[in-house]
């Protein structure tokens, strides 16, 4: 069945107000009506018209109307709600039975049973620091949805939610929050907000999955001698042992010390050798000495 387009019908944008369609409506249906029109599809579009403002004239049928417009896009099949009567298609056919679904809005259909439809889901991103994938936290979201005002106009607010997040949270999980999506319509139940993960930017970790790999400088003394090193992560501060003879790109892993869940990941701590600045006549001296002494050459494996 198709989906007809009542604005479109009326020559109006959804943003109309309620003047706007009144005004449009009476434009139209005096060029068009049959005692006085010489157009040769006079009355189907009078038909057309009355039809389409019978619907956008009041505010709860254009809610609801709205509603499914928004799920059902112009010229597909137009399905009608579960909650709809088996056989109870109007006596006209397919081709009433659009006009037939809202003239029993806002009334009572056969049955007893008020129109009603769930509103649309939501969806949105909420950035989060990797710290409280690990431990949960609460945040304060902002979101702008758009609602009918008393006159029947789309407008746009915004309304504020406290949401929880839940320790052990991936990135591009989705969280969803139950009746925080879109209003329904004729009263039907509000739509579901869906948030979907995102980690803050940070220089010193890389997450894969519930992995998490972490860049931590090393003094050369550290590498080349081995060292016990305080590393602030997470989860918090752990010391890890710096095993001798160790370069830049040495990954030491802390199993289970990843995020959180029925499987906890692993933290790598990638090394990363930093040396100290030649700044001072003291620095240089140090440097000039290793020169001289230790003869070592780092290009010696790379031929001639």
């Amino acid at each position: 069945m198709e989906y007809k387009d009542y604005y479109k019908a009326l020559g109006i944008e959804k943003t109309a107000s309620e003047a706007d369609i009144k005004k449009a409506y009476r434009k139209l249906i005096r060029k068009y009506h049959p005692d006085v029109s010489k157009e040769a599809d006079a009355d189907k579009r009078t038909k057309e018209l009355n039809e389409a403002y019978g619907v956008l004239g009041e505010a709860e049928k254009r809610a609801a109307y709205d509603d499914l417009g928004r799920q059902q896009a112009a010229g597909r099949e137009f399905r009608p709600p579960p909650d709809w009567p088996s056989g109870s298609e109007p006596s006209g056919g397919g081709e009433d039975y659009f006009a037939d679904l809202f003239a029993h809005l806002g009334g009572r259909r056969r049955g007893g049973a008020g129109f009603k439809t769930r509103g649309e889901d939501s969806h949105a991103s909420i950035v989060i620091d990797l710290a409280d994938a690990y431990h949960g936290a609460s945040r304060t979201i902002a979101l702008r949805v758009q609602e009918a005002d008393a006159q029947g106009r789309l407008v746009t607010r915004e309304r504020t939610l406290d949401v929880s997040i839940p320790k052990g949270v991936m990135a591009g999980q989705q969280l969803r929050l139950s009746g925080q999506g879109q209003p329904g319509g004729g009263g039907g139940p509000a739509g579901d907000l869906y948030l979907e993960i995102q980690f803050r930017p940070d220089a010193r970790y890389r997450v894969e999955g519930r992995d998490v790999f972490e860049t931590v400088p090393v003094a050369p003394w550290e590498a080349a001698l081995g060292a016990e090193i305080d590393v602030p992560t997470p989860s918090g501060s752990v010391t890890v042992t710096v095993p001798e003879h160790s370069q830049t790109g040495r990954k030491l892993r802390l199993k289970g010390r990843g995020i959180p869940g029925a499987q906890a990941g692993d933290l790598y701590l990638l090394l990363e050798v930093v040396l100290p600045p030649a700044d001072n006549a003291k620095a240089r001296e140090l440097y000039a000495t290793m020169a001289r002494e230790m003869a070592f050459n780092p290009r010696q494996k790379l031929g001639a």
